[in-house]
């Protein structure tokens, strides 16, 4: 006995959840190393390591520094999870009834290859306007301490672009 029919709302919404979960928390939970990783990338001279960047932004900032872009990392990659495990579940069922059943197993790598790349384009223009966020808050001192800062100074210095012009280098990696 299954917990859902496979393909119905209730099985789209559980594979969404769970991405959710996955991409969200884990990713959030990284949010100390990733700060320091994009500092690093910034500004090299500043923060020479892992270890010496965790240092200084402790010194700096204190313990809670190490938290800055929690929120924009959760909401972004809980978004981009729901996409991405939601809609390759969409994708599968949508091309494999497109090739028919014997086609569909025949080419079933091929199918879930680009039900996974038709996932991740989606996926990415859910994450990037909080990925965006997150960098700025990050990388920039004194611009914005949290998400309800950064997205109005954002959008009022370059419109709706501010939040999609990472979107392109996402689809590349």
């Amino acid at each position: 006995e299954y917990s859902c029919e496979y393909g119905s709302l209730k099985f789209y919404a559980l594979c969404g959840v769970g991405g959710v979960l996955s991409c969200g928390l884990t990713h959030t939970g990284v949010v100390p190393l990733d700060l320091v990783k994009c500092r690093m990338q910034v500004d090299p001279q500043k923060y020479k390591s892992i270890f010496n960047g965790f240092s200084v932004t402790i010194k700096e900032d204190g313990v809670r520094g190490l938290a800055k872009g929690w929120a924009p990392t959760f909401i972004g990659y809980s978004m981009q999870g729901l996409c991405k495990f939601g809609f390759y579940e969409v994708f599968k069922i949508l091309y494999g009834n497109m090739l028919g059943e014997e086609n569909a197993y025949l080419w079933r790598t091929s199918l879930y290859l680009a039900a996974s790349a038709s996932a991740e384009f989606f996926a990415d223009i859910a994450l990037a306007p909080m990925e965006a966020a997150k960098v700025r808050i990050q990388t920039q001192p004194g611009y914005a301490n949290t998400l309800r800062q950064a997205l109005p100074k954002m959008f009022g210095e370059e419109g709706i672009w501010a939040f999609y012009k990472g979107v392109a280098p996402l689809w590349m990696r």
